[in-house]
């Protein structure tokens, strides 16, 4: 035991990080690596993965937020950072300054980043975006206002405070709908051309995250950013037997008390749950504050000595309830895996009708992150 596996920890495989990253970038040899570390690297600890993506040879770490670039630049890091999302133009000297490139993908914004660049005696690094079915970030650019958005990414283009590196557009459904992605990519291939017939050439073409890079391989163009399949979950169970990935997270925690109930019992907040035997039921030391959400109550299963035990009775802010009859030798200290091998987190995804980002994001900071090599 140790000060960070006392209570209840995130144990990180970097060896299988590495080994998916190896298998993602086999997909699309021609092609850059974009590593994705945005949203604490789903979970994973932004700086340790990008550090370990750094030393892989990735040739780009794309985050959400400006503050997220920050955390990479001050701790060290020098790969080629990408803000997926928005940054107040306030900070575009501040960009500039930690050498960090934006999307841009509004006309106006584009406008006034461009005079802040200037202001500030240089020019910004960014990848103007398109919006070719998404319905998030970018230029319009479906049939309709094709010509208008290559008008729009023109000026964009040659602003002079703009440095533009790329251009990329982001698949609304890459997973599931071919007929929907193939239009995306027809969109996106009409509107490179129109800009390279306009002399706006950029030097990075992107359109791939982790579905469409398993399934579209004619649009891996110059750079692939997976996300979830970097750390070994796949992005929607369509995507079954097109590569393998190892979860690189695993949660476990520890028994704090051993007791035996008799039949009758109930067990937790609002007892809605009762021991239909006599039973020995363990707390352990997780709970909602933790990430391990309180709709999961009395509907899975972790794993203690090799077995699968029920966890009965309502999810508590730090702790919950596990029955653990009948497994011998049961005492506090014993190591609990709430999931990981054994016990696949989609699982607990399906159960809550959810996906496993949202719940490896939901992993909170106070359950301490143990780096394995």
């Amino acid at each position: 035991m140790t000060d960070q596996t006392r209570r209840t920890w995130a144990e990180i495989h970097l060896d299988r990080l590495e080994r998916n990253y190896r298998k993602l970038r086999a997909l699309a040899p021609g092609s850059a690596f974009g590593g994705l570390v945005k949203a604490n690297a789903y979970g994973h600890g932004a700086v340790q993965t990008a550090k370990r993506l750094e030393e892989l040879g990735t040739d780009w770490l794309l985050v959400a937020c400006l503050d997220e670039a920050l955390e990479l630049r001050q701790a060290g890091i020098r790969t080629p950072i990408l803000i997926l999302g928005y940054t107040p133009v306030e900070y575009t000297a501040e960009l500039m300054h930690w050498d960090i490139t934006q999307t841009v993908y509004d006309p106006d914004m584009a406008q006034q980043q461009s005079r802040a660049a200037l202001s500030a005696g240089g020019r910004l690094r960014c990848f103007l975006k398109a919006d070719t079915g998404m319905s998030r970030l970018g230029v319009l650019a479906d049939e309709a206002h094709m010509q208008q958005a290559a008008d729009t990414l023109e000026k964009m283009y040659r602003l002079k405070g703009l440095a533009p590196v790329g251009l990329f557009q982001h698949f609304s459904d890459a997973d599931t709908c071919p007929d929907y992605s193939h239009m995306q990519i027809r969109r996106f291939e009409t509107l490179k051309g129109m800009l390279a017939e306009r002399g706006c050439v950029f030097s990075v073409y992107s359109a791939c995250a982790g579905a469409a890079t398993l399934n579209y391989p004619q649009a891996h163009y110059d750079l692939i950013r997976p996300g979830i399949l970097l750390y070994g979950h796949l992005p929607d169970p369509a995507c079954e037997g097109l590569i393998q990935v190892e979860p690189v997270m695993e949660v476990k925690s520890r028994i704090a008390s051993v007791k035996a109930l008799p039949k009758g019992t109930c067990i937790s907040y609002g007892r809605t749950y009762t021991l239909q035997r006599d039973s020995v039921v363990a707390a352990v030391p997780i709970g909602y504050a933790d990430g391990l959400f309180r709709l999961l109550s009395g509907r899975q299963e972790m794993l203690l000595h090799g077995r699968r035990v029920p966890q009965i009775g309502r999810v508590c802010m730090d702790m919950c309830m596990l029955d653990v009859t009948g497994v011998e030798g049961v005492q506090p200290g014993d190591v609990v895996t709430v999931f990981g091998d054994g016990l696949p987190l989609e699982e607990k995804a399906e159960c809550l009708g959810t996906i496993t980002y949202e719940l490896l994001c939901a992993v909170s900071p106070r359950v301490s992150r143990v780096y394995e090599a």
